[in-house]
Order: C-alpha cells, then structure tokens, then sequence
C-alpha cells in the first residue's frame, strides 16, 4: 500500500505537475526534462507489469522500486535523462524505421478486424433483428387469432359512438341466454328489458 501511495505521489502527480509548469512557463529545457521522465517512466511501468509477477518475493522489491523512482526524478542524479541518453535514444533511433513499419502494419491490421468484426456483428444482429420481429409478428396474428368474432365486435361496438350500450351487452349476451321474443317488448317500448 505504501508503494501504491508513493509512486503515485511521487512517479505521478509529482512529475505531472512540474510538466504542467514547463508547459506554462514554455521552457524548452524543461519540456525535453520532462518529456525524458515520462518515456522512462512508461518503460518501467511496462517493465514492473511483468517483474511483479517474477521478483514480488525478493526482499526489499518494493522499497528498491520507490528508490528507482526517487533517483529518476532527482534534479541531482538525473536518472530519466541518464537513462534516456545512454540506452532509449540510440536504441529507438536505430530501430526506429522497424517500429514505425511494425506499427503501421498493425493499425491496418486492426483497422482491418474492425471492419472484419463490425461487418460480423453488423450481420449478427440484423439477423437477431428479422428473427424478432418475425416471431415477433407471428405472436401478434396468433394473438389476434385468438380473439373470437364476438370479442371483435365487441371491441369494435365499443369504439363505436353510433351503436347503443343495450346493444353489445345484448350481443354479449346471446352466448348465455337464448333469445327472447321482442315482441312483447317492443309493443310496450321498454328496450332495456331482456
């Protein structure tokens, strides 16, 4: 935990903030300090990422790696740019056009499987889409085949402004009741009598 601590203060926010201040004050000394730290600082960060996994139990790793850290930022030692004069630079320089074409390379590659994938996943999912909207459809006529003529008629005598109630509860009545005779009813004019 104290390691955590310490290289975020110290590896990050530390050298964060004095970058902010090269930044500001537009010394090119400081931007090249700077910018020295930081490429060393991403190579070890990519370094520990698999040492950790190795040296974890060797005593003293952690302590050893604040130390690192603490002699990389020091304005004494001026480990980052000891560092960056001695092995990064001649190194990135000579393999230089190696890197830039294995990079180039690999943005087409993955440009490539973008597509690749996008185009697959494209396909994926029209294909889920038609399946839905298929079963989807076959839901809704199997539903509506569901309905009897009589719950049609009388949905559509509901929505109907013209058609009395006594009407549709009549019709809705017919399956139980048989019919009566409307003869006796009509003569004395009470409708609403069964």
């Amino acid at each position: 935990c104290l390691f955590v601590f310490s290289r975020l203060i110290f590896g990050t926010l530390y050298p964060a903030y004095y970058s902010y201040k090269a930044v500001k004050s537009k010394d090119i000394k400081e931007y090249v300090k700077w910018m020295m730290y930081w490429i060393i600082f991403a190579l070890f960060t990519t370094a520990e990422t698999f040492t950790d996994i190795f040296l974890c139990w060797f005593p003293f790793y952690y302590e050893l790696k604040i130390a690192f850290v603490a002699w990389l930022l020091s304005p004494y030692t001026k480990g980052s740019s000891l560092l960056y004069r001695k092995f990064v630079h001649p190194t990135l320089s000579s393999k230089e056009k190696e890197i830039d074409d294995c990079l180039i390379q690999a943005k087409d590659r993955s440009y490539d499987a973008l597509v690749h994938f996008g185009k697959r996943g494209l396909n994926v999912a029209a294909t889920a889409a038609v399946m839905a909207a298929s079963k989807g459809q076959g839901a809704l006529s199997e539903r509506l085949r569901s309905f009897s003529m009589q719950d049609l008629s009388s949905i559509r005598g509901d929505s109907s402004s013209t058609v009395p109630p006594s009407v549709t509860v009549r019709t809705s009545s017919k399956q139980s009741h048989p019919k009566p005779s409307r003869s006796a009813s009509e003569g004395t004019g009470s409708s609403g009598k069964c």
